[in-house]
């Protein structure tokens, strides 16, 4: 078999390899995005060698992870991307336990692991009155009222939203976990006005006529796009995604009061943790912090010599 028939561009010619592999990839529920760079990065990795990837081994897992990082130059993220795919097949798919060992994720000596962009109020607020449209502006009120991940907002069905209970039901979140999310009026209020212009029948946010039918959800691309112009047009400086405004949720609800536990809950984390980072964007959280040189016993700032040298002890 030719490393050409793991991935061909024909759904009819597809393998039975790859065929188990987006199985598995389905049963676990991940996202359309993460399926799709997972086949890839295993299509790339069987084309480097001209090989199909089951006959490849430890060897070539090494000299792989070698080439992307010195002669491709990718970033680590982007070759953890890679390694995280790799292991999926071949543990997961191929059941080659042994197989974990030989795909460590490289370490960035560099180590950017960088705090979150965060909105301050006013930039929310300058965010979502430049939105383009009135879809666009309850898309972006989603996205901040809830804390939701881009891909959950664009797969959010009209009967998510339960008005009664207040609340709107993630049932296809990251990892495949469901979560209730509470619903504020003022987003009830532009879904509702929205809901009376565009009447989306089964995705709350569908993709156009002309693009995927209106019976097809947005792309999470379109929801990025969005975000991207409104923050162009309301000439806000810092780098913002839809994930910036998830940032922006969970810290202003941080800095409101909320505890971590119920933060974790509401943005679906496995891992308290990862909620826990949210501290360090806290500015009540930073600002409550008892600095022990206050308690230090110093002289007076006044009495200190403004020479450079110390004067001679007599």
């Amino acid at each position: 078999m030719a490393a050409i028939g793991w991935f061909t561009r024909k759904e009819i010619l597809v393998t039975n390899l790859r065929k188990r592999m987006l199985e598995e990839l389905q049963r676990r529920n991940y996202s359309p995005a993460t399926i799709r760079g997972y086949l890839f990065a295993v299509e790339q990795f069987a084309k480097h060698f001209g090989r199909p990837p089951d006959k490849l081994g430890p060897d070539e897992l090494r000299s792989y992870q070698a080439y992307l990082l010195t002669e491709r130059k990718l970033a680590v993220g982007s070759v953890v991307g890679r390694v995280a795919a790799l292991r999926f097949f071949f543990v997961r798919t191929l059941r080659r336990r042994d197989f974990w060992e030989e795909l460590p994720y490289p370490k960035d000596p560099k180590d950017r692991r960088r705090l979150p962009t965060v909105l301050s109020l006013e930039e929310v607020a300058r965010l979502i009155d430049a939105a383009g449209n009135l879809m666009q502006r309850a898309l972006l009120m989603t996205l901040y009222g809830t804390g939701m991940r881009r891909m959950e907002v664009s797969l959010l069905k009209v009967s998510d939203v339960d008005s009664r209970r207040m609340m709107i039901r993630v049932e296809r979140g990251k990892g495949g976990g469901g979560r209730d999310i509470p619903l504020s009026p003022a987003l009830l209020e532009t879904l509702r006005e929205y809901w009376r212009w565009k009447k989306p029948r089964i995705y709350l946010f569908p993709s156009s006529e002309g693009h995927r039918g209106t019976d097809r959800p947005m792309s999470d691309r379109a929801v990025w796009y969005a975000c991207k112009e409104a923050a162009r047009h309301a000439r806000i400086t810092k780098r913002v995604s839809p994930h910036t405004l998830r940032h922006s949720w969970a810290t202003h609800l941080l800095e409101a009061g909320t505890d971590l536990r119920t933060i974790q809950v509401l943005l679906g984390h496995v891992d308290l943790e990862t909620t826990a980072r949210y501290l360090h964007l806290s500015q009540r959280h930073l600002q409550a912090v008892s600095n022990p040189l206050e308690h230090l016993q110093l002289s007076s700032v006044s009495q200190v010599s403004r020479e450079y040298h110390r004067k001679t002890d007599k």
